[in-house]
């Protein structure tokens, strides 16, 4: 039952002419709003559909679309199907979950996949949640990595799937330095503080070494700020999801504390 309109109507009302009569005359003005109106507050607030919208269509899309990259060179290798499983792993995706996930990396599989549609789509649900699109792009990215490689059709992808996310070249090609750094960082952490893994730290944070301290302190805190395992969660990433930034924020967290040993 819609009552918005006339609950306004008779406040507003009321509040003009300062009598009943003034208060219902709104709330007939009102009424007619909510009948030719009729405004969705829920999706204006924010409602738990909504939230759970973007939960779904995060998972669901994530997997669709590392099907599609692994694809993209026109052959799915055994390192990129390793790759899907161990991320299924290591998210504990089980029973019917697993089968979502599975389900929809097939189907990013498949010739004639709408990738362009399955963007925009993901893209409108998440609105303006940068981080969101941003640690999207990231698994998309590692899953193109997955046998070692980087080949031209999967950069193509790449570009393709960013530009749809509102992402310039430039920005990926930033990214794509991190995301490598930060795999070798993940891989090379063991206390050493080796020249290789200092190196891999700076580019884990997209500073150099030449960046002051301050800037290097304001890089960190972003990039924290962007893959808070909380924040992603309240922002629309599926809790089932969760691991994947708590990895992030813990490569991000390493790196910082090494560069600042070096300093």
């Amino acid at each position: 039952m819609r009552i918005w309109g006339k609950l306004l109507g008779f406040i507003f009302g009321f509040m003009l002419s300062k009598n009943l009569l003034g208060a219902l005359i709104g709330m007939f003005i009102g009424h007619n709003f909510d009948k030719g109106r009729a405004l969705n507050f829920g999706h204006l607030s924010g409602s738990k559909e909504s939230e759970s919208e973007r939960q779904t269509t995060f998972f669901y899309t994530s997997f669709s679309v590392m099907g599609y990259m692994a694809k993209a060179n026109g052959l799915v290798s055994k390192h990129e199907i390793e790759f899907a499983n161990a991320y299924m792993d290591k998210l504990s995706l089980q029973g019917e979950l697993r089968q979502q996930a599975q389900d929809a990396f097939r189907e990013g599989k498949m010739a004639g996949f709408p990738l362009n549609d399955r963007l925009a789509k993901f893209k409108q649900v998440c609105g303006n949640r940068h981080d969101l699109l941003l640690l999207f792009l990231e698994i998309q990215i590692q899953v193109a990595f997955a046998d070692g490689t980087l080949d031209s059709d999967e950069r193509q992808a790449l570009h393709t799937i960013a530009q749809h996310l509102g992402f310039s070249s430039k920005e990926l090609d930033q990214l794509l330095e991190m995301i490598i750094a930060g795999a070798q960082f993940h891989q090379g952490q063991s206390g050493k503080s080796s020249q290789s893994q200092l190196d891999n730290a700076y580019k884990v944070l997209g500073v150099t070494s030449d960046t002051p301290e301050k800037d290097i302190k304001k890089a960190y805190r972003k990039l924290m700020s962007q893959h808070h395992p909380d924040k992603m969660v309240a922002k629309g990433l599926p809790p089932e999801m969760m691991e994947i930034a708590k990895q992030k924020a813990q490569d991000i967290q390493g790196a910082y504390e090494l560069i600042t040993k070096n300093k």
